[in-house]
């Protein structure tokens, strides 16, 4: 457990960091979903892969049941979800498993500023709009092998996503 509390406060204040340092263009750029994406939505199709849905994508994809333990940290990478001001940096999901962090976010844009602001904590990948972390104890152990089978779930999983 108290594994969980130091990455979860590491996350919080690297959450902080980098939402403080978001560029103007991110923050001032807002984009509208296609009528594509809106048509389909409203058709009845189902909505983009969340976090947690793609924890329970990956344990399947990869012959296991389950990833690990699997706790909802989004407070500590959404100032939102935290009480805070909202900001363009925020992940919309934090999953947080034995085997691998899920962070889910609005764009890829927004992925690759959090993938690259936090490569020095650890291994972390991105996948479309989403960042995958091994930076916990647990994480760690997960060998190079089932980390890229993760990636390569995860990119077939989004593949479709508009």
């Amino acid at each position: 457990m108290n594994t969980r509390t130091t990455a979860a406060a590491l996350l919080a204040a690297a959450a902080l960091t980098l939402t403080a340092c978001s560029s103007s263009s991110d923050s001032n750029t807002k984009s509208a979903p296609s009528p594509k994406t809106s048509a389909s939505k409203l058709q009845g199709e189902p909505a983009d892969l969340t976090a947690k849905q793609a924890a329970a994508e990956l344990a399947d994809a990869t012959g296991v049941t389950t990833l690990g333990s699997l706790t909802d940290n989004t407070s500590a990478c959404s100032q939102k979800a935290a009480g805070k001001e909202p900001n363009a940096n925020d992940c919309t999901q934090l999953i947080t498993t034995d085997t691998v962090s899920i962070y889910e976010f609005k764009t890829p844009s927004v992925a690759a500023h959090w993938v690259e602001g936090m490569k020095t904590t650890g291994d972390w990948r991105q996948v479309s709009r989403f960042a995958l972390a091994w930076t916990a104890r647990d994480q760690k152990l997960t060998d190079d092998d089932r980390r890229v089978q993760l990636v390569k779930a995860l990119e077939k999983a989004t593949a479709n996503e508009s």
